[in-house]
């Protein structure tokens, strides 16, 4: 995928164990067959899910879903991205207390 995108310097994580994708939120489901590509589905498996980590390893930017379809384009993630870098705009939900 970085090289799909021309991003050498991004690293991307794939094929977790289901525990750890359930350690990082993503959603867990069944298998229903064969997919509309006619692709059969394991009898777990994770649903996607995007997460952006600082250098400092803070979470940045979390996304995930109940669904395969309708991900984030690269494209539009990376202008956020540098509207967020370029403006020194904070991650967010950082809030812990009583509400």
């Amino acid at each position: 995928m970085a090289e799909k995108i021309g991003a050498t310097s991004l690293r991307f994580g794939y094929d977790l164990s289901l525990t750890k994708a359930r350690e990082w939120g993503l959603y867990i489901s069944t298998s229903r067959g064969k997919t509309s590509i006619g692709i059969e589905e394991p009898a777990l498996f994770s649903e996607p899910g995007l997460f952006m980590v600082t250098p400092e390893q803070s979470l940045y930017y979390g996304s995930t879903q109940t669904m395969p379809f309708v991900r984030p384009h690269f494209s539009e993630l990376v202008g956020a991205l540098d509207f967020a870098i370029e403006h020194n705009y904070p991650a967010r939900g950082e809030y812990t207390g009583d509400v």
